[in-house]
Order: structure tokens, then C-alpha cells, then sequence
């Protein structure tokens, strides 16, 4: 009988009952056990993120927003929270405005960012704050999670492998005639907002401030659809548009120096400032109708580093790839140095598409910051230069294993069959996984940021995110 009570009760529990809610409970009461459940990474870069060091070096650039940031005003989002911040935005690639509403709505991410149960930084005073980064700043931060890798024994630097990729600018396919409807697009914006203040001097604003955007833009239009025609007078018409192209912007350069002029006489901010937009707009646009004249009309090939390829992003560099798929890419040439354990060490935008002679460069940073040389450097043949190997004999390593570009010598070839040279050159190969990694998971395909300093800041806050996962991975295990 006792049996069949305790059968009868045990199948009472395994059926499921259906119940209409939780009991009540006060959530914030049991933070603790939010906190017990929280990923383990995410709570070793908490620990790391609480290094002095960090913390001085961020702030002394956010001290400088205004001139008095440091003694008065308004309590302002504390640094910390914002370093955080930006940090998981770039280690999940979240929009502003999504890290803002994720932190809104977790727990463990307010507990992470330190905001607690204050009011969430909303995405425009991130990114206010961002833009007083400094690039210099944050080679600097990564020093110093370098020094804090070595001394979680993540890493002894040891090996030093480099090489390069290309970091795309946010930019349409550059073309001589988007180029000049650009032109004119911006020219136009600028002497319309002037508008108001040319006629408040008493000038005719009318022809002054006239956009011809509609002009050059149904222009551009018909000569797109000549491209796609079939004919023999198909060129000649094709210039024809193109200098009636060139002839609208040139009216409209005209029409902005005489804005310029005007507004000089004015001492409003607003004044002041659209003659600095003007004023770094107009060579742009003057160098893109030389280009386009050069090109189109005349014929003649323009030298790749005088080309203009984008108003916006000016440093963008056409940069050939060299491999199959896209014959050419429109960034910037990006070199990065990485040590054993999977810690990036240096980064450096290259001002010309060109390797050469960067190992010496990497070795001297890293005895900068490990105050001695790597016992191995491994590169590809375009970091090799006809200096480098002595350089880094003299400079204490021992093994180099960087191929040798040309036609090599017998003893060269000799050289580079060795095992310990191949043995070296085969651990080169997992730079080209970390370079993948920053790609897809760090955002280095292609820069958010405008401007060479914001695309520092974007390659630099990538590189300290995923330094900073490789840490606290390596200490969790």
C-alpha cells in the first residue's frame, strides 16, 4: 500500500500543471545571483578594465573637451563608463544606438559599464566624446594592455610575426563624373545655407546662391545612359558631356569664392564656419576638375597619388590587391605586428601601399615596450628589404625567416630550404587568421570613422577589444 501511495504521488509531480504566472518577486533583490550568472570573459575584462594605468590615459583626453572640463561645470558621464562603453560597441559591433539600448535594458551590462541604476549616456554624447580620442592615445592604451598580457602570462613575446591588409573607407565607387556631381552637391549646400547673410550685406543672393545640382545631376544621368549605348560618335559625345560637366562646376567654384568673399566681412559662428567647410571643400573640387580634364578630355594618365577619389574621405588611397576577386580596393594599407598568444601589438596606417623595410620598425616597438628584441620575426617577401636582416641581426634577433624577393642566389635558396627557416616561416600563416578575425569580428573590413584620425580611432579600438578578449579568455582558461 505504501508503495502504490508513493508511485501514485511521484507521477502526480511528473505531469506538468499549467500555471498563469511567477509569484512576484523584486528583481534588483536577487542581483547577486544576476551577477553568479554572468560570462565569465565578460567578468575578467571588468578586472582588467580596472587598471589606474587605463583609466589616467582616457582621461586625460577627455579632460580636454573644453577649457575648463577639469575644474567646473556639470557633473559629466564618468570616464570609466565611457571607456566601457565604447569598448562593447566594438567587441559585439553594435551601432550607438544599440549599445545604448542594450545597456538600457541589462543588468549585467549596467553592472559592467558601472552606470548602475543611473541615467544611460545616450549615442550623440558617445560619440562627442569619442572624437577627443587622440589616435596617439589609443597606440597607447594598447601598449598597455600588451604590458597587462605579459603579466597574466598570456604572452612572452617571444615571436613577432607582421603583415598587411587593406582597411576599405565608407565611399561609392569613385567615377570622374560622380566625383564632379559631388563637387557641386556640396558647393551648392554650402552657398544656400550662406544665403541669409549674403543678403544681409545688402549683395543679390539670387545668382550668388544658385545651386546647380539639378544641372550637373541630369547631365551625369545622360551620360550614363550614353555609356550604355552603341555607336561611333559615342565618344565625342561622351566628352561633349563631360565638359559641360566640368563647365557646371566650374561656375560653381565661381559662385563659392564669391560667397567666401562675402562672408568674410561677417563675424557670426555661422559665418565663420561655412567659410572653413568652403574653404576645405574648394581645392578638393579644383584638383578633381584637373583630374577629370587630364583624363576624360585630354586623355592623359594621372599619377595615382595625385588622384582625388572621394570629397569626404580625402586619404582614401586606390590600392591594387594582387589576388583574385576585386582587382582594386579604395582604403587604406594597414600594417599590424602580432605576438604568440594572439596579441596584436602595433598597428600603423602605411601613407604608400609598401612593406618595405617595417620589420625594423616592429622589432624597435617591441623592444619598447618588452625592453628586448623577439627571438623570432617572420614575414612575407614584402616586408623583405636588402637592410633587414642586418638590422635585426644587430639588433638581437636570432631567427629571421622572411623570404627573400627576386631572383635569389644559391646559398639563399639553400638558406630557405632549411628546417628551422621553413619551421619559422610556417607559423607566419596564423597572422592571416587574425587579420581575418579583425575583419569580421572587429569591424576592420571597412572604417565607420571619417577622416585618417577616425579611422585610427576605429582600427585602434578594434585592436584593444580583441586584445582584451584574448586576455580574458587565456585567464578564464
Amino acid at each position: 500500500m505504501v508503495e502504490y501511495e508513493q508511485i501514485k504521488r511521484q507521477k502526480q509531480r511528473d505531469e506538468a500543471m499549467l500555471i498563469d504566472r511567477y509569484p512576484p518577486e523584486d528583481v534588483f533583490a536577487r542581483v547577486p545571483e544576476v551577477a553568479a550568472q554572468t560570462d565569465p570573459v565578460l567578468q575578467q575584462l571588468d578586472r582588467l578594465l580596472d587598471d589606474d594605468e587605463l583609466y589616467q590615459t582616457v582621461r586625460a583626453d577627455l579632460g580636454k573637451r573644453y577649457k575648463w572640463t577639469l575644474v567646473h561645470g556639470r557633473h559629466s558621464t564618468p570616464v570609466e563608463v565611457i571607456l566601457r562603453m565604447l569598448l562593447l560597441k566594438h567587441l559585439y559591433q553594435w551601432s550607438y544606438r544599440e549599445t545604448e539600448i542594450r545597456v538600457k535594458d541589462s543588468l549585467v551590462l549596467r553592472w559592467f559599464c558601472r552606470v548602475y541604476f543611473e541615467r544611460v549616456p545616450n549615442e550623440t554624447t558617445l560619440l562627442r566624446w569619442l572624437h577627443t580620442l587622440r589616435p596617439e592615445t589609443l597606440h597607447s592604451l594598447n601598449d598597455r594592455v600588451v604590458q597587462l598580457a605579459k603579466q597574466a602570462k598570456v604572452t612572452k613575446g617571444r615571436k613577432l610575426r607582421l603583415d598587411a591588409t587593406c582597411v576599405q573607407t565608407e565611399i561609392h565607387h569613385p567615377t570622374d563624373s560622380g566625383l564632379l556631381v559631388d563637387s557641386v552637391r556640396v558647393l551648392s549646400r554650402i552657398v544656400k545655407r550662406a544665403k541669409a547673410l549674403v543678403q544681409a550685406q545688402g549683395k543679390q543672393a539670387k545668382p550668388l546662391c544658385r545651386s546647380r545640382l539639378r544641372t550637373a545631376r541630369r547631365t551625369a544621368q545622360t551620360l550614363h545612359r550614353q555609356l550604355r549605348r552603341k555607336g561611333e560618335d559615342k565618344e565625342a559625345e561622351q566628352k561633349k558631356l563631360y565638359a559641360k560637366l566640368v563647365e557646371t562646376t566650374e561656375q560653381m567654384v565661381k559662385q563659392a569664392k564669391k560667397v567666401v568673399q562675402v562672408l568674410n566681412q561677417e563675424t557670426e559662428k555661422l559665418a565663420q564656419r561655412l567659410v572653413q567647410q568652403a574653404e576645405e571643400a574648394l581645392p578638393l573640387v579644383e584638383r578633381v576638375i584637373t583630374q577629370t580634364r587630364k583624363r576624360v578630355l585630354e586623355q592623359k594618365k594621372v599619377p595615382t597619388e595625385e588622384k582625388v577619389l572621394s570629397l569626404f574621405e580625402p586619404h582614401t588611397r586606390a590600392i591594387p590587391r594582387h589576388k583574385g576577386g576585386a582587382m582594386v580596393e579604395f582604403g587604406r594599407h594597414v600594417i599590424l605586428d602580432e605576438i604568440e598568444g594572439g596579441i596584436v601589438t602595433r598597428y600603423q596606417i602605411l601613407e604608400h601601399p609598401n612593406e618595405h623595410g617595417q620589420a625594423t620598425l616592429a622589432v624597435a616597438h617591441h623592444q619598447k615596450v618588452f625592453a628586448r628584441p623577439p627571438r623570432l620575426v617572420v614575414g612575407d617577401r614584402g616586408v623583405h628589404s636588402a637592410e633587414t636582416e642586418e638590422k635585426l641581426k644587430e639588433a638581437g634577433v636570432k631567427r629571421i625567416a622572411i623570404p627573400a624577393s627576386g631572383k635569389l642566389s644559391e646559398e639563399r635558396q639553400a638558406l630557405e630550404r632549411t628546417r628551422a627557416f621553413r619551421r619559422g616561416y610556417r607559423w607566419r600563416a596564423g597572422i592571416e587568421g587574425r587579420i581575418a578575425s579583425l575583419r569580421r569580428d572587429y569591424g576592420w573590413r571597412k572604417s565607420r570613422y571619417h577622416g585618417r584620425d577616425g579611422m585610427e580611432r576605429w582600427l585602434g579600438l578594434g585592436v584593444f577589444a580583441s586584445n582584451l578578449r584574448h586576455i580574458a579568455q587565456a585567464t578564464r582558461a
